[in-house]
């Protein structure tokens, strides 16, 4: 039996996107399958290890938990739209915040959802939900910092990145159909 499908229309990586698809459909598999933007990777599919982080309207989320449905008229930024020039991509190449490479997307999306100058505490927390299985944590964290650390000016890094990854205040998710934000754990 085929799936019901039906136009799902949001922004993605600044750019409007209309795309005919079964409203349950998994966001990380329209994002890799539907759009072509293979950087936003599955790891486990369950919302256990962040892999598949990407942003919307500004808010980290696990895009394996979320229903295509659920971001009409949203703000996704993926990996992609950070086009390379992010100081958070520089710095973890720098500064040893990648390994394998599996996690990173995730790693970066989740940590350009804290803002500027997050304390150590604020980054610990932020990643919590994003696992790395090939290397210690201290070069993830030091790379976010050093990131932080290239802003002349905190107004100049928020100027810069802000049509990027700046939440939007105009969409309140409805409480009934909340988006499982990153990191966040599933009932068992």
């Amino acid at each position: 039996m085929k799936r019901a499908q039906r136009p799902i229309a949001f922004t993605l990586n600044g750019k409007r996107v209309s795309l005919r698809v079964h409203p349950m459909t998994r966001l990380l598999d329209v994002l890799r399958e539907e759009c072509g933007l293979t950087g936003t990777k599955e790891g486990c599919g369950e919302g256990e290890c962040g892999a598949c982080t990407v942003l919307v309207d500004g808010q980290a989320v696990n895009s394996c938990l979320v229903p295509v449905a659920q971001v009409a008229g949203a703000k996704v930024v993926t990996i992609e739209g950070l086009k390379g020039r992010h100081p958070l991509q520089r710095a973890f190449a720098e500064h040893g915040g990648a390994q394998c490479g599996i996690c990173t997307p995730g790693m970066i999306m989740a940590a350009a959802a804290l803002g500027p100058r997050p304390t150590l505490g604020q980054v610990r927390t932020g990643l919590a939900g994003n696992i790395c299985r090939c290397t210690g944590y201290e070069g993830i964290y030091r790379a976010i910092k050093k990131a932080e650390s290239r802003s002349k000016k905190p107004e100049a890094r928020r100027q810069e990145t802000a049509p990027t990854i700046a939440p939007s205040k105009a969409r309140t998710p409805n409480p009934e159909s909340r988006i499982p934000k990153a990191g966040t754990q599933r009932a068992r």
